[in-house]
């Protein structure tokens, strides 16, 4: 079989070295996790200091390899710190996640200026200057991937949910057009677009409300978390290479 034919499919990520946001628990803690197992060096980035140094504790007890960096993802100065310091310790970057965010969620006719602020700057300001400080770096290096974690309520609105569906949406359309600036600098921008998935939020809302959410979903179930890790991890890999600028939708169907 020709060389070019050769399927690149691999998990292997050694030598690499990550960055991922909101990486103290849950989604961003898998991912971080995932990543090191695979190989990578991996640093992870939260304003929760004590859960992050469990992470990376965590991480560098399986033996990978992991830095915790204590960051407002909404501080230009701090985020422009964080990734001069990865690079300055590894060396380079070539994978960033913007997995960051919060929800405050409420009525619009009801919602106070510090719900909508605070999403909208976590969740969308934080990804963008990420975004930007690691451009630099992954120039340098002619390559890399940048993957965003948005939501399928960012393609299709959610009530109660108007300052994150707008933060998310923004965090689509931020990912494409910098897939655009980007592309020829050998530099993928992809989305990850979360469903319902199984989390302790989900846990918490009662076992009638989680039959109602699953029987809106074609696939009849929860999303896990693992599912989510593993279209990031694909989207990271070599896999990917010729794939920029989309939103890979992670939902059971929830949005055919």
């Amino acid at each position: 079989m020709p060389e070019e034919n050769k399927s690149r499919i691999t998990t292997d990520l050694s030598g690499q070295i990550a960055l991922v946001t909101g990486a103290a628990r849950g989604l961003g803690r898998l991912i971080a996790e995932t990543f090191a197992a695979c190989g990578a060096k991996v640093a992870c980035v939260d304003v929760n200091t004590d859960l992050l140094e469990a992470t990376v504790g965590a991480i560098n007890d399986a033996g990978g390899q992991a830095t915790a960096h204590g960051c407002d993802v909404t501080d230009s100065q701090r985020v422009n710190e964080v990734v001069d310091q990865v690079v300055a310790q590894w060396g380079g970057l070539r994978i960033l996640v913007n997995n960051a965010g919060i929800t405050r969620d409420g009525l619009v006719m009801r919602m106070k200026d510090d719900q909508w602020d605070s999403v909208l700057n976590i969740n969308l300001r934080g990804t963008f200057l990420f975004t930007r400080a690691a451009c630099k770096p992954l120039v340098k290096g002619r390559g890399g991937r940048i993957i965003n974690i948005a939501s399928v309520s960012g393609l299709m609105g959610n009530p109660g949910q108007a300052n994150y569906s707008a933060s998310k949406a923004g965090v689509i359309g931020l990912t494409r057009t910098v897939a655009m600036e980007l592309a020829s600098r050998n530099i993928t921008v992809n989305a990850v677009a979360p469903g319902f998935i199984a989390t302790d939020m989900t846990a918490n809302l009662g076992e009638e409300l989680v039959k109602t959410i699953v029987g809106q979903v074609p696939l009849g179930r929860l999303g896990q978390p693992r599912d989510v890790a593993d279209a990031v991890l694909f989207l990271a890999s070599e896999a990917a290479a010729y794939i920029t600028g989309q939103v890979i939708t992670v939902d059971g169907g929830l949005t055919v």
